[in-house]
């Protein structure tokens, strides 16, 4: 199994963030290796919001497409998304958003295992160069679409 974390501040509000994560369709604007990205279900209460999804990530030929079921719990401002479907054993991601000043925290957190045991010895090789690609990512689009 493959895991790791990431600490970060981003130059936006907590809001501007967690819209950016839960924006999933828009992935393949910016993030590295995500070539499409679909929501078929979202669902809102008070204190949830509650969205299926797939995203497929690879490089041209080579790519797989898997389907997460993401929770973003208001209150705690934490995203937790897990997979339900597609090349992997196993998925955990946690995302927790905490305002200073004008700026957020981000720690983000990631637990996974693919099913293709090849695959998984390629990626625990590659696997914080790719984690560090796609946070930079995320603070690069934030500064482009809030200063």
């Amino acid at each position: 199994m493959s895991s790791a974390s990431i600490k970060k501040i981003i130059s936006c509000k907590k809001k501007q963030l967690i819209d950016l994560v839960l924006d999933i369709e828009k992935y393949p604007e910016f993030v590295p290796w995500c070539l499409s990205g679909k929501i078929y279900e979202r669902k809102e209460s008070k204190d949830i919001v509650e969205i299926k999804a797939d995203l497929k990530v690879g490089k041209k030929i080579i790519n797989e497409t898997y389907t997460s079921l993401v929770l973003y719990y208001k209150e705690k401002d934490k995203i937790l998304v897990t997979n339900i479907d597609g090349p992997l054993t196993h998925l955990k991601n946690e995302w927790n958003f905490k305002e200073i000043n004008h700026s957020t925290q981000l720690e983000f957190e990631i637990d996974f295992e693919l099913k293709n045991n090849l695959l998984n010895i390629i990626m625990k090789k590659s696997f914080n160069f790719g984690l560090n690609k796609i946070a930079d990512a995320f603070e690069k689009r934030a500064k482009e679409l809030y200063k």
